[in-house]
């Protein structure tokens, strides 16, 4: 297969919806990273994702939607889920709630599960492609599984070239990290994943603590695999000085080889990191260190995803419950 890439202009978005309408897959930009998409109520077309990804058949699909009428043909709302989606909508939150009966999607999409994960973007390009669809768009990241998430289209094209017809640039994702996810599917609010909102962001508009995800917790939401986002080589982390044979990402007052943020920034050290881990993964050292970033705010995230991207898979290849 030859791979297509198009610019995000209003042809290429036709042209995606095309492809979309009509059964295939592909590639194409959002604020968090870039997405492999397909028409979440075609079985086949979200099958191929998961062939494209090489992804676990357990592991869910989030479907991005354009508006709440789109999510709520999907899934029930509650009171709680409502306060999240007004405040965080469109943008880089997903919900995991209880699917509605008759939901128009694929049972491949939600691995079996009776509940759903829900996004609204907040990327035009993403919109615009789902407005013409017509209807819900699964889309998880588009690399093969487990590895670097892409935030450019050549991120895309380093994993998937020749595995999908077509991939939309829209130039560098704003964000450069997945969406937070929370679970509202009662006993109390889980935060399933760390993402581009901060926790304290999240409990704020809840009223309450989000509980983690617990040990050993049937995987629900994409990003809960104990080992995930891995770069190919090994990774070290906390690291102020660097051995000769690694690649050294600095962050404030440790420069490193190169900076996810010189002033010790963490939003921009959040969007800067895939492409950094990418860019370590090509500078034809041995290993990758990476210095150490404080645990608040949005440096939980970008915690998370080193650990997972460091650490090996266990015999269950679950969540850690962190």
């Amino acid at each position: 297969m030859k791979t297509r890439l198009l610019p995000a202009d209003e042809a290429g978005i036709a042209e995606t919806v095309k492809v979309l309408a009509e059964g295939g897959i592909v590639a194409l930009p959002t604020e968090t990273v870039y997405g492999l998409a397909a028409d979440a109520a075609n079985g086949q077309a979200v099958a191929a994702v998961y062939a494209a990804k090489g992804r676990p058949g357990f592991n869910p699909l989030i479907v991005h939607v354009a508006d709440r009428a789109m999510a709520e043909r999907c899934a029930r709302f509650d009171p709680l889920a409502d306060r999240l989606a007004s405040a965080f909508w469109p943008g880089p939150l997903t919900l995991v709630l209880p699917l509605k009966p008759g939901a128009p999607v694929s049972a491949l999409v939600t691995a079996g599960l009776p509940t759903i994960a829900l996004r609204m973007p907040a990327s035009p390009a993403m919109q615009a492609v789902i407005r013409g669809l017509g209807r819900g768009v699964a889309a998880p990241s588009a690399n093969a599984s487990g590895r670097l998430s892409p935030t450019r289209a050549s991120h895309v094209l380093e994993s998937l070239d020749g595995r999908v017809p077509l991939v939309l640039d829209g130039g560098p994702c704003g964000h450069g990290l997945e969406s937070s996810i929370v679970a509202i599917t009662g006993g109390g609010p889980r935060l399933l994943r760390q993402g581009a909102i901060a926790a304290e962001d999240l409990e704020r508009i809840a009223g309450q603590p989000l509980l983690p995800a617990s040990e050993g917790e049937k995987v629900a939401a994409p990003g809960m695999l104990l080992r995930h986002y891995a770069p190919r080589l090994p990774l070290r982390l906390d690291v102020v000085t660097a051995g000769p044979h690694e690649h050294h990402l600095g962050f404030g007052p440790v420069a490193g080889d190169e900076s996810l943020s010189a002033s010790g920034d963490l939003a921009e050290a959040a969007a800067r990191l895939f492409d950094a881990l990418h860019h370590a993964e090509r500078s034809g050292k041995a290993a990758i260190a990476v210095a150490p970033v404080p645990r608040h705010g949005l440096g939980l995230a970008i915690n998370d995803r080193l650990a997972r991207a460091a650490r090996g898979l266990d015999p269950a290849g679950f969540i850690d419950g962190k």
